[in-house]
């Protein structure tokens, strides 16, 4: 029986790496600037989209896959497949992927599993690496999807978000708490759990910030030498690569990924942003 092949969206935020060494099968987002439509990771790369972003008025819109972008991959697989989305809180794309399953369904054939992880960027991205790896080790397509459920249940990722303007512009952050935190030149701390981003902290200054943020996030880990590390930056990789180096000054990991923040979550987190995210994978 071959390897299970992985399926994910672009909102996934892998590094190119991963995806070209695992065989990992990525499924651009739309993403809309007015007239202009593009797919996430063709014709515009992510410096562009951030400096695009700060030129419009208005924020760029996403739009998810249809399902004939899923049913055409389900077809080209003579082996089992396990899709891995965005939360369906924020797009449509896990719907797609459903739909084109029931549609692939019909004609039988592979086995698909499809799932919603209730997250994105760093979040999802992990959850794929994971899932790679255990289709690498020889896992069923139902040994990965019981795996990364497991998993799921228990994650929650932190960041530190530069601005809050983008958020409160797309409905993210109520724009009174928004404004009050923006105003006071404070910068927010960030946790993304069950696909909802809930602002939680704050501290004032881009240093003190980083510093608090690394410090949350390391309180709440264990075990960090059986755990890999996902660092995610909106277009800033010299700030990613100094987190690194602070948090390993502080504790060991199995493996550090760092990872660049594209469109889909990079439209409401504004350049500057860090997410942190671990786990025993």
């Amino acid at each position: 029986m071959s390897k299970v092949r992985i399926i994910t969206d672009s909102a996934s935020d892998l590094p190119i790496e991963i995806v070209e060494k695992y065989g990992i099968k990525v499924i651009g987002l739309d993403v809309i600037f007015g007239e202009d439509r593009f797919e996430e990771g063709v014709g515009m790369d992510n410096d562009t989209f951030y400096k695009r972003m700060k030129q419009e008025s208005q924020l760029p819109k996403t739009a998810c896959p249809s399902p004939d972008r899923f049913l055409d991959l389900y077809k080209e697989e003579n082996t089992d497949v396990v899709v891995i989305s965005i939360s369906s809180k924020l797009s449509g794309t896990y719907n797609s992927a459903v739909l084109a399953k029931s549609m692939y369904d019909e004609d039988g054939g592979v086995d698909i599993r499809v799932i919603d992880t209730l997250s994105g960027s760093i979040g999802e991205g992990l959850l794929v690496y994971y899932a790679a790896k255990l289709s690498e080790d020889g896992k069923s397509a139902d040994e990965i999807e019981k795996a990364i459920m497991k998993l799921i249940d228990k994650e929650a990722f932190f960041g530190v978000l530069q601005t809050l303007e983008n958020a409160i512009k797309g409905g993210r952050i109520s724009k009174l708490a928004g404004s009050i935190i923006n105003t006071f030149n404070f910068k927010a701390l960030i946790k993304v759990e069950g696909g909802l981003v809930h602002p939680f902290d704050k501290a004032r200054g881009e240093g003190n910030s980083v510093r608090k943020l690394i410090s949350l996030f390391l309180d709440k880990q264990e075990n960090t030498e059986n755990k890999t590390l996902f660092i995610g930056h909106s277009n800033l990789p010299e700030k990613a690569e100094k987190v690194k180096i602070e948090i390993e000054k502080l504790k060991a990991f199995k493996e550090v990924v760092i990872c660049e923040i594209g469109p889909i979550m990079g439209t409401y987190a504004a350049e500057g942003c860090i997410l942190l995210n671990a786990a025993e994978i």
